[in-house]
């Protein structure tokens, strides 16, 4: 089988070591790799994996030019990247230009690190302005060990923003929202025909019984294959995949067919 990630970290090596250490600690996992892009494709030829897709945060409104020059710079045939824009940035639309410009393939947007609600209208601007450029927008969604007791991006907020912009490529990480499984069921899966979901770093939050319903009441064609590494294995999300009852023709849209898609979108 064919795999392409479309959920992973790295970093610069000017910070990789300083930030997988604070992350580390945050988070209370043992990382797979250092945060570097060579460790990062290190560990992929390990595990098999062709390609990446790397999604930065702008933690702050002054990192967006500099993280999304970065993403520009390590792009090659197997690396492929979003940007990110901070919802605080008086120049957000301005760097989504930039994005686009750059040849970046979407834009990361984190509601614990970067503090707001997907659904504030404060947001809005950013989203049709996405919308006009054709770059899928991807959230974290559910849990976060950051913000263990407030949970912003949850599946009815998401759920509101595909309302109001039908025409908006979203894509909710962990499955629509880590650990809140019945809400993605109520909120999201299946209703929306702009809505993706990663499966990044679920297997061991999940049943797979309702992974498996999730994923075929939403329809394998939304969705996508993501481990989050260096925060979890890989071959954890490609295990979940091949044990719950999926055709071959689902797993390959998952494993890698759907990322082709979204890529050939924001060209």
């Amino acid at each position: 089988m064919y795999y392409f990630d479309f959920h992973t970290h790295a970093f610069s090596e000017k910070i990789a070591e300083k930030a997988m250490a604070s992350l580390a600690e945050t988070s209370g996992i043992t990382p797979e790799t250092n945060g570097t892009v060579s460790d990062l494709l290190k560990k992929c030829d390990e595990y098999g994996i062709e390609k990446v897709m790397i999604l930065p945060i702008a933690t702050k409104p002054a990192q967006q030019s500099i993280i999304n020059s970065w993403a520009k710079e390590i792009m090659n045939e197997r690396v492929y990247a979003y940007g990110s824009v901070h919802p605080d940035a008086e120049d957000a639309l301005d760097e989504l230009e930039h994005i686009k410009q750059s040849g970046l393939f979407g834009v990361k947007l984190h509601p614990e690190y970067q503090l707001f609600y997907p659904d504030d209208e404060k947001l809005f601007p950013i989203y049709e302005k996405a919308c006009e450029l054709k770059l899928p927008v991807v959230f974290h969604g559910g849990y976060d060990p950051l913000s263990p007791d407030i949970i912003r991006g949850t599946p009815e907020r998401f759920a509101a923003i595909a309302r109001v912009f039908p025409n908006l490529q979203i894509i909710v990480a962990h499955l629509g929202g880590d650990r809140l499984w019945d809400d993605v069921e109520k909120h999201l899966a299946g209703k929306f025909d702009n809505v993706y979901f990663d499966i990044a770093v679920i297997a061991d939050d999940i049943s797979d019984e309702q992974a498996q319903r999730i994923i075929k009441t939403h329809g394998a064609d939304r969705i996508l294959f993501g481990s989050d590494i260096p925060w979890d294995n890989p071959l954890d999300e490609v295990n979940l995949i091949n044990r719950i009852e999926l055709t071959d023709e689902e797993r390959e849209l998952i494993f890698y067919k759907n990322a082709e898609k979204l890529i050939e979108y924001a060209m």
